[in-house]
């Protein structure tokens, strides 16, 4: 195979990408009903922060090394 990344690399990172949305929708709804919020402010804002780290990673390790 001709590229760096092979297809498998890929199915690996899209895989961690949906087992750690599910991971922090989980425990997002866990703790807000466990810090009794009337809105679930954890269910948005766990998600949000584990998207915005795997992209970053997803950047860092698709990137070419100089």
């Amino acid at each position: 195979m001709s590229s760096k990344f092979s297809g498998q690399q890929f199915i690996g990172m899209v895989s961690q990408f949906f087992v750690l949305i599910a991971l922090s929708l989980a425990l997002g709804w866990r703790f807000d009903s466990w810090m009794h919020f009337k809105s679930p402010w954890l269910i948005w804002i766990l998600p949000l922060i584990m998207i915005v780290g795997l992209l970053i990673k997803l950047i860092i390790d698709t990137t070419k090394k100089r």
